[in-house]
């Protein structure tokens, strides 16, 4: 009973580092988050929005995950609207080129 009791103390004494660490391990094993074109509210994604005025890019989706960045603009297969995306994500995002994927649009992902 008093190897209970003992045991008992010794984890009130540390309960807040043992708390930290499990919250710590919690956060990691969540996945990573997509951006949706919208918060909920109706308004664009900020970074997404600011892409979209890159000159050249026209409409555009963006999903930001752990891993990386995926593009989707109507502008993509102009080189220049390629380096101007690469090089905001990279400085945005921190992640390099090979984590950053721009693709076409296609017709029917268009709005209209």
């Amino acid at each position: 009973m008093t190897d209970w009791k003992n045991l008992l103390k010794q984890l009130d004494k540390a309960k807040y580092p043992l708390l930290v660490l499990l919250i710590g391990v919690l956060l990691m094993l969540l996945p990573g988050s997509i951006r949706s074109p919208t918060d909920g509210s109706g308004e664009r994604d900020p970074f997404e929005a600011l892409l979209s005025r890159v000159d050249g890019v026209g409409e555009s989706l963006l999903a930001v995950s752990d891993d990386g960045v995926v593009i989707v603009c109507e502008g993509a297969e102009d080189p220049a609207v390629r380096l101007s995306l690469l090089q905001a994500v990279r400085s945005y995002t921190g992640f390099t080129s090979d984590h950053i994927t721009i693709l076409k649009m296609s017709e029917h992902g268009r709005g209209g």
